[in-house]
């Protein structure tokens, strides 16, 4: 697969949940240009049109996020994306705009209708079956009764992003917010409950995004090679010791000298991967300015099994 499936989940976590509470929304933010009925009747999948696009952002947000919140960083850009370009459809002229834009779309280049055809590709294609491992990824809408949206954006977001759109009486803050984590809880079997803590008076809105993920190591490691003899540092001065993993197998793998970072590939029973990017001492900087879509284009050719 294309560099995007690099970035759609974080290596070991089992699930993750967005919820996003918006404050009051007369009708006319709803309302916005029909998007066409776009079937997947393409000679390749639609959402070639977008993965680029979607590498990139996740690029230039991890970058973002990075600069402004030292530490450990976790998040989805397919959620994020798809939950945005979702939004997008029930968007005036200008703000429409703006959120594609903002997400790195050139709507000269890409018109509206094939990126919402290209999500609706990648959704798909992320939801088709597989034996060997379980990945959800969905969105869901709670309008309060008071909000009429028009039915032909309903129509679109549930054709085109296969969103669940749900009444809730927002006045019942209780009853809104066990409904909506229980709707949640339900969908991630349990792994992520109580995502929605509170929201504000005037909230009319949720949107929703959630995604769970589980797989076996393509080749797994071996329990009883498991042992509390290294040290992880957490920082320059701090180490723990915590339970390692060992293993001695095949896996794709290479070292960067000018970016000053090994990688290695660890794949996943079924048709999933992931990167892991190991800087030099030192180095975590340099390997970050250097986190490129050329970059992985450059790493998927050289990785070399050993």
């Amino acid at each position: 697969m294309g560099p995007a499936w690099l970035w759609l989940l974080g290596a070991g976590i089992l699930a993750s949940v967005y919820c996003q509470p918006f404050p009051a929304l007369g009708d006319k933010s709803l309302r916005g240009p029909e998007a066409p009925h776009g079937q997947l009747s393409e000679s390749f999948p639609a959402y070639q049109k977008i993965t680029p696009t979607l590498t990139s952002f996740a690029l230039r947000l991890y970058k973002q996020l990075a600069a402004e919140t030292p530490g450990n960083i976790f998040f989805s850009p397919v959620s994020l994306s798809s939950t945005l370009a979702l939004l997008s459809l029930g968007a005036q002229a200008d703000t429409r705009t703006q959120i594609l834009e903002g997400l790195g779309f050139n709507l000269t280049e890409t018109p509206e209708a094939d990126i919402h055809r290209g999500f609706q590709s990648l959704i798909h294609t992320l939801d088709l079956p597989s034996p060997k491992l379980e990945l959800k990824l969905g969105n869901s809408l709670f309008l309060d009764t008071q909000l009429k949206p028009q039915q032909h954006i309903l129509d679109n977001i549930r054709e085109l992003y296969g969103v669940f759109a749900f009444s809730a009486n927002f006045t019942n803050s209780h009853a809104t917010r066990k409904q909506i984590n229980g709707y949640v809880s339900r969908q991630t079997y349990g792994q992520v409950v109580d995502c929605l803590e509170e929201f504000t008076q005037d909230t009319l809105m949720v949107l929703l995004n959630y995604m769970f993920f589980k797989a076996k190591w393509k080749h797994p490691f071996n329990r009883y090679q498991t042992q509390k003899q290294e040290s992880f540092f957490v920082d320059g001065r701090t180490s723990l010791r915590i339970p390692m993993m060992h293993q001695k197998e095949m896996h794709r793998f290479l070292y960067d000298q000018e970016v000053a970072c090994t990688v290695l590939q660890l794949e996943y029973s079924g048709n999933a991967q992931a990167l892991l990017i190991l800087p030099d001492p030192g180095k975590m900087a340099q390997v970050e300015a250097a986190l490129q879509p050329e970059t992985l284009k450059k790493w998927d050719k050289l990785l070399l099994p050993r």
